[in-house]
This record gives C-alpha cells, sequence and structure tokens, in this order.
C-alpha cells in the first residue's frame, strides 16, 4: 500500500471521473502499464492513492521495446518503484525490436494481454491524456480518417474475450471464469500532459525521460512538438482540451450509428439455398431495397461491418465504397475481386457476395 498523500484537484477529478464513467469497478485486479515516463507515474500514483476507497489488487508491468540503450535501466527503475510501493511487478521484454511504431504497438498489446491471462487481471490500464487523444484524432484526420479514427483512444474498451479451452494449461489454473474478458481502460483521457507532469514535479515521483520521444522522424512526436504548440499559440491556448472533447463528442456518434448500422445488416441480409440461417460465412445475400432505404452513412458502415468479417485483412475506403456502390448499380454490375477474392455482384433484387471461381 502506498503512503498517503495530500488530496489533489487530479485525485479528485478522477475520481469523479471514474464514479461517473464507471469504467473501473471497485475489488478488481488492475494490471497498470508503466513505461516510467510522466503520463504512467501520475497514473500508478492517482491509483495507489485511490486504492483505498475502489478496493483494487494494483500489479504493474512494463514493457521493454529494447529501443533504447538505457531500456534495461528503465526497466529496473519501475521495479525499484513496484518494490517500493509493495506490489507486484512483470516485465516483457522483445525478442525482437520493432521496426515500426504499430509493430511495437501491436507487441505490447499482445504482451499486457498475455500477461493479464496468466495473472488474472481482467483490466489492463493505460496512462493516455487528452494530450494523447488531440494527437490521435490530428494525426488520423491528416491520413484521412472518418469520424471512427477521429474518436479514437476511447475510456474502456475489450481486448480480449477468451475461454478456458483456449489457454495452456498453466494459464487456466490461474484464470477463474470460463469466460471472461479483458478489458483495456483509460482513466486519464480528461487530463492534459502538462498536467500529468506538473502532478509528478509536486508528489516528486522519479521520472524517467524517454528519448525517443524527441525523434521528429516518427509523425506523432511532430504533432505533439511541432502541430499542437503552433496551434496553441495562433488558433487556441486550449487547442488539446478543444480536440479531445470533439474525439470524445464523435465516439458517442459513433457507437450510436454502429449500433444502427448492425441493425440495417442483419435486417438486409437473407439465407441462403437451403440454409435458415443467415451468418458471415460465403456466399453472402443482401436486399438492395432494404439498403436503399437507408442513409449511405449507415450504408457505408454496414458494408464495412459485413467486408470486416469475410476479408482476411482490415477493409479499406476503396472496398467499402466499391460494395456500397452496388445498392444502386444495375442488374449484372459487380466488382473486381476484393482481397482474399471474393467479388461482389448484383442479381436484382439481391446483392450477392461470393468466391468466384
Amino acid at each position: 500500500m502506498a503512503e498517503s498523500s495530500n488530496w489533489t484537484h487530479l485525485h479528485a477529478q478522477v475520481h469523479r471521473t471514474l464514479l461517473y464513467r464507471q469504467i473501473l469497478p471497485s475489488n478488481q485486479r488492475l494490471l497498470v502499464a508503466v513505461s516510467g515516463g510522466q503520463d504512467s507515474l501520475c497514473l500508478i500514483k492517482l491509483l495507489l492513492d485511490l486504492q483505498q476507497k475502489w478496493g483494487w489488487n494494483l500489479g504493474i508491468v512494463h514493457c521493454d521495446h529494447r529501443w533504447r540503450s538505457d531500456s534495461q535501466a528503465s526497466a529496473n527503475h519501475v521495479e525499484q518503484l513496484a518494490k517500493n510501493w509493495g506490489i507486484s511487478y512483470y516485465l516483457e521484454t522483445a525478442s525482437e525490436i520493432s521496426k515500426t511504431e504499430a509493430a511495437a504497438r501491436q507487441w505490447r498489446y499482445q504482451a499486457l494481454t498475455e500477461i493479464a491471462i496468466a495473472h488474472n487481471y481482467p483490466y489492463i490500464v493505460t496512462g493516455h491524456t487528452a494530450s494523447d487523444r488531440a494527437e490521435t484524432l490530428l494525426y488520423n484526420l491528416i491520413r484521412g480518417s472518418g469520424a471512427d479514427g477521429l474518436s479514437a483512444l476511447t475510456w474502456r474498451r475489450p481486448l480480449l474475450d477468451f475461454r478456458l479451452e483456449d489457454q495452456d494449461e498453466n494459464s487456466q489454473s490461474k484464470i477463474q471464469n470460463l469466460k471472461s474478458k479483458i478489458y483495456l481502460v483509460r482513466p486519464l483521457l480528461e487530463i492534459t500532459r502538462s498536467q500529468t507532469g506538473q502532478f509528478c514535479q509536486d508528489q516528486k515521483l522519479p521520472i524517467w525521460e524517454d528519448s525517443t520521444n524527441q525523434d521528429l522522424q516518427y509523425s506523432r512526436n511532430r504533432i505533439r512538438s511541432e502541430l499542437l504548440p503552433y496551434l496553441e499559440t495562433h488558433f487556441n491556448p486550449k487547442a488539446q482540451q478543444a480536440l479531445a472533447q470533439t474525439a470524445e463528442l464523435l465516439r458517442a456518434d459513433v457507437e450510436y450509428l454502429e449500433l444502427a448500422a448492425s441493425d440495417l445488416l442483419q435486417r438486409a441480409m437473407s439465407p441462403i439455398a437451403d440454409s435458415p440461417q443467415v451468418n458471415f460465412q460465403l456466399p453472402v445475400k443482401l436486399n438492395r431495397p432494404i439498403l436503399r432505404e437507408a442513409p449511405l452513412a449507415l450504408q457505408r458502415r454496414a458494408m464495412r461491418q459485413l467486408l470486416q468479417q469475410i476479408l482476411p485483412s482490415a477493409s479499406s475506403f476503396e472496398s467499402v465504397e466499391k460494395l456500397t456502390s452496388l445498392i444502386v448499380a444495375p442488374n449484372r454490375s459487380q466488382t473486381d475481386p476484393f482481397p482474399g477474392g471474393a467479388i461482389g455482384r448484383v442479381e436484382h433484387p439481391s446483392i450477392i457476395l461470393d468466391i468466384k471461381f
């Protein structure tokens, strides 16, 4: 148990956020990702101080990407903090150095999930802030993302839904439920990076500076170091908060549209041949009159949801547009092959999606 500290504005804000959003239940095991930087140190200290009110069992996990020459020293630093606070510590070190940010992120979340399963932590908690949310919105906006990308970094989302029989015997002995979910939770999405830095300074927390955060070859670092300060200087001194608020508003819209699109897709799908079941296995048959009644935004989302189920890789904007265009295309129209070989064609009054041999 951490030593008691002065109750600050940030303590009160995070406590209110948890009460309002219900993203971290009380009396749960929480695996907290700690890099040693200011955001993750702020997070773990807040959770330690709130632990008495919420009854959590906390553990720290550190992922060493081996990108920096001091990465081992950084891991040792975080381990010492865990010992000082008297909480469990887990280390995962990359066997290979990731070549891209995306590959590193994929490895990190895989490592976090495996540790959470092995040690029975249903919640993984990260220190993403409003600043990260603003940077992600700008990064995805520049890449041409829709509302989903602009509203990325949600308060809570499932990372994994697993059953015992999918795990090895060692993992099975440590998982209590026959079916469980691993949730990724981000409690600091209303707090900026400047606030976490000030908190660490006030609490005298030993920040381990990550030199890679200053490397401007990474787009996100350039957004953080150059674009956001420019926007704050020349347009809005609270640009980070404003952009994070935009992401929050868009997230609610996206959730509603996704539910409506799912309902549309279920109503439009028809069983094929002698099978009475409607499923996402090829061939798929869609009712065009039902789809035509819906707004274009829902048509696109329904088609994307369908492609996400049947394509071997993530559906692109071009793939979604190809399939959506068949809703109003002339009879006998067809697409060129999607990844994996499936082709969409119009057989009035339906769209048929199937492999062409």
